[in-house]
C-alpha cells in the first residue's frame, strides 16, 4: 500500500491523505461538504477503533479527526474512507453554514457560489495550507466567528460583501459586489495570495495598504477585481447597493446547541462531545439511537458539534438521550464555553492536561462561564483551539501556567500559576467576578472592567 505523506510542520493542515504527527500518533482529518447518515458516521467510528486509538475529534470548523493512527494504519484508513463514497472535500476549504438550503431566513443561498469557487480554484497552487474561504448567506446559524482569509456575506439576494482576514467582526471590508463579479474577484485574490508564497494569508492583502489603494492583482483580464473597485471600502457597507444595516453588522453566530425549526417541517438539533473529543464507542451509541429514531442525516458543524436532522420529536428525544450520556446539548452547558485543545499527552507541544483542567473548570466555575466569552485552555502558546483573543486564557508553559486577559495565548500574561494550583487559581478569579459583577453585567464585561492588575492580585491570592 502506498505510504502517505506526513504533515509535521507548524501551520500545516492535516488531511485524510496527509496525516499529521501528534503526541498520540498520526491524526487524519475527514472534511465533508454535505450531510452523511448516522450509519456512515458510525462506520467511520469503527474504522477509528480498527486503525486508530478510538478517539475522534470534531474540530471548531466541523471537521472529523481520527487520532492515534500509525504509518501502516493511516493508508488503510484513507482507502476505506474513500471506498465509502462520502462527500469529501477536495481542494480549497470553501465553507458554508451547516443549515444552508434548509433555513428560510437566509438572505441568499451560498452553495452555488461556494461550488463555483471550489471548481475555479482547483488550478491554483502554492496557497497556505490552512487557507479558508467562507460563503455565508446569513440565516440563524452563521459562520461569523470562524476565521477566514476571504469571507463573502450576503447583503442582498444578489449582492455580497467581501472581507479579508479574521472573523466577520475583525476582518477588513474589501468591497461589496454583484453576484456576477464574485467568483472572478475571489479567484483573483487567491492568485495574488499564491504569488506571495504559502505563508501569505488574507490579512496580508490589506496590510500596509493606504485607503482606496488598489490591491495588486494577477491579471488584466475582465475579472471582477478592477483597479477602480479594488480599494478598501471606507464607507458604511449598508450604504452600498441599497443594503440595510441589519444585514452588515456582523452579529455573533448563534450556538449550534439548540433545536432549530427548518423548512418543510424539518428540525435540527445540535449535540457535541465535551471539548470537541469523544470516544468512538460513545459516538456509535449516539448514531445507533439516531437511526432508531428515524433520523436520516447529520452534519459535523461549527463549535465542535454534530447537527442531526429529523422530526421535532426525534430531535428532542435524541437530545435527551445525548444529555443522559454526557454530551453537550445546551447553550447553558458550561463545557460549551471552554475552548480546549487536545493537550498533553495527545499533543507533542502541550505542557498541560487541558481537558482535565477544563472539566474541573466547568464543574467548579460554572457561573463564570456564562456564554459571554470562551475560556481558552491551551497546552502551548500556539493556541490552536482559539486563535483569536479571549477574555481569559490559560496557557501551559515548560514550568507553569500563564494567565492572559483580553489576548491570545502567546500574549503577555498578567499572572502565573503552578500546574497543581491552576484550577484553584481559576476559582479565585471566578469568585472575584462573582463579587464584582454589576446588575446586568456579563462575565466578559466584568473581567474587562476589573483589569489585569486586580486579576493578578486575585490569581496570586493577594488582598
Amino acid at each position: 500500500m502506498t505510504a502517505l505523506p506526513l504533515t509535521l510542520q507548524r501551520g500545516a493542515c492535516p488531511a485524510l491523505s496527509a496525516p499529521m504527527m501528534t503526541g498520540d500518533g498520526l491524526l487524519a482529518r475527514i472534511s465533508l461538504i454535505e450531510a452523511i447518515s448516522p450509519e456512515q458516521l458510525a462506520d467511520i467510528c469503527r474504522l477509528a477503533l480498527t486503525y486508530g486509538n478510538g478517539m475522534i475529534d470534531i474540530s471548531a470548523r466541523g471537521n472529523l479527526q481520527v487520532r492515534g493512527l500509525s504509518k501502516i494504519s493511516a493508508p488503510r484508513l484513507d482507502a476505506e474512507v474513500r471506498a465509502m463514497k462520502l462527500p469529501l472535500r477536495d481542494g480549497l476549504a470553501v465553507e458554508v453554514p451547516p443549515l444552508t438550503g434548509m433555513d428560510d431566513s437566509e438572505i441568499a443561498d451560498p452553495r452555488p457560489l461556494a461550488e463555483a469557487i471550489r471548481e475555479a480554484s482547483r488550478g491554483i497552487t502554492g496557497l497556505a495550507p490552512k487557507m479558508a474561504v467562507v460563503v455565508d448567506g446569513g440565516g440563524i446559524l452563521r459562520l461569523s466567528d470562524l476565521l477566514a482569509d476571504i469571507r463573502l456575506v450576503a447583503v442582498g439576494k444578489h449582492d455580497w460583501k467581501l472581507l479579508l482576514g479574521g472573523t466577520e467582526q475583525s476582518a477588513r471590508v474589501f468591497n461589496v459586489l454583484r453576484e456576477t463579479l464574485v467568483v472572478d474577484t475571489v479567484i483573483d485574490l487567491l492568485k495574488r495570495l499564491a504569488s506571495l508564497g504559502d505563508k501569505a494569508r488574507g490579512r496580508d492583502l490589506v496590510r500596509g495598504l493606504a485607503v482606496n489603494e488598489a490591491v495588486p492583482h494577477t491579471s488584466s483580464s475582465s475579472s471582477g477585481l478592477s483597479r477602480a473597485s479594488a480599494g478598501i471600502a471606507t464607507v458604511d457597507p449598508s450604504q452600498m447597493l441599497g443594503t440595510s444595516p441589519s444585514m452588515t453588522t456582523g452579529n455573533a453566530a448563534a450556538s449550534p446547541f439548540e433545536l432549530f425549526v427548518l423548512s418543510d417541517g424539518l428540525h435540527a438539533v445540535g449535540i457535541g462531545p465535551a471539548f470537541g473529543q469523544a470516544e468512538a464507542e460513545d459516538l456509535i451509541i449516539l448514531c445507533d439511537e439516531a437511526a432508531r429514531l428515524g433520523i436520516k442525516t447529520l452534519k459535523p458543524a461549527l463549535d465542535h458539534s454534530l447537527l442531526f436532522f429529523g422530526t421535532e420529536i426525534a430531535c428532542r428525544t435524541l437530545r435527551d438521550f445525548a444529555h443522559a450520556n454526557g454530551f453537550v446539548t445546551s447553550t447553558t452547558d458550561p463545557r460549551g464555553h471552554i475552548a480546549a485543545c487536545s493537550g498533553s499527552p495527545a499533543c507533542h507541544s502541550a505542557r498541560i492536561a487541558t481537558h482535565e483542567i477544563a472539566a474541573k473548570a466547568s464543574a467548579e466555575c460554572a457561573d463564570l462561564l456564562d456564554g459571554s466569552f470562551k475560556l481558552h485552555v491551551t497546552g502551548c502558546p500556539k493556541g490552536c483551539a482559539h486563535p483569536q483573543p479571549a477574555a481569559l486564557a490559560l496557557c501551559g508553559t515548560a514550568d507553569r501556567v500563564s494567565l492572559i486577559a483580553e489576548g491570545k495565548a502567546a500574549d503577555q500574561p498578567f499572572a502565573f500559576s503552578s500546574f497543581a494550583d491552576t484550577n484553584a487559581t481559576l476559582r479565585r478569579l471566578a469568585d472575584l467576578v462573582r463579587s464584582e459583577r454589576r446588575p446586568g453585567e456579563n462575565s466578559a464585561a466584568c473581567l474587562a472592567r476589573i483589569g489585569s492588575d486586580r486579576l493578578a492580585a486575585a490569581a496570586t491570592g493577594r488582598p
